[in-house]
């Protein structure tokens, strides 16, 4: 059997890591992708699940466990909302999604690229099941400085760093053209419920 030990001020960042993956044998997982001239999308969410087979109330500590038998220990500060609601049995479902947008978007080659990050925290109200997620955006405008259409490759320059893209679809490739500036949205999220035993 494995232990992990968790604080909950790290649990967006740990929950979506594969020390979540010990928590269920076999996660279930979806994953979406849509193509239109000048914009593509693609996303994935998993979910995982596990019972509460430990609760120390004096400590906040609650051991979730796995279909295989792994275990997960989560360190529950006060900021976790209702706690004393989590009963012996109850199921912790975890699910973790990402998405990335790429749009094409023609401006005026200005040079400007820029990044900005975003982050929303929503908890369960007092007396509500326990309950959270976090959600966090980084969106990029970046200007393409190459493209070869030959590979099926275009550079694009953002604030931070150059880097350079498979573009799979012909289509999509040519619509774009050194001086254009295209806008990426980055998503992930993290939501955690308890809901009694069944």
């Amino acid at each position: 059997m494995k232990k992990h030990a968790i604080s909950i001020l790290i649990t967006a960042a740990a929950l979506a890591a594969p020390i979540a993956a010990h928590a269920q044998a076999a996660p279930k997982a979806e994953a979406m992708v849509a193509v239109a001239p000048g914009a593509a999308a693609a996303g994935e969410a998993v979910q995982l699940q596990g019972k509460v087979t430990s609760i120390d109330k004096a400590n906040r500590v609650v051991v979730v466990t796995g279909a295989t038998g792994n275990e997960v220990v989560f360190n529950l500060g006060e900021e976790v909302r209702n706690f004393d609601q989590i009963e012996m049995g109850d199921l912790v479902t975890l699910t973790y999604a990402q998405a990335l947008i790429l749009e094409l978007r023609k401006v005026d080659n200005n040079g400007i690229r820029e990044r900005t990050d975003s982050q929303n925290v929503v908890r369960a109200e007092a007396g509500e099941r326990p309950a959270g997620a976090i959600e966090r955006t980084v969106r990029v405008v970046a200007n393409v400085v190459a493209v070869n259409a030959k590979a099926g490759l275009v550079t694009l320059r953002g604030p931070n760093r150059t880097v350079e893209l498979a573009v799979k679809d012909p289509a999509q490739l040519a619509l774009i053209k050194v001086g254009d500036q295209v806008e990426a949205l980055f998503t992930e999220a993290v939501a955690i419920a308890v809901t009694p035993a069944e």
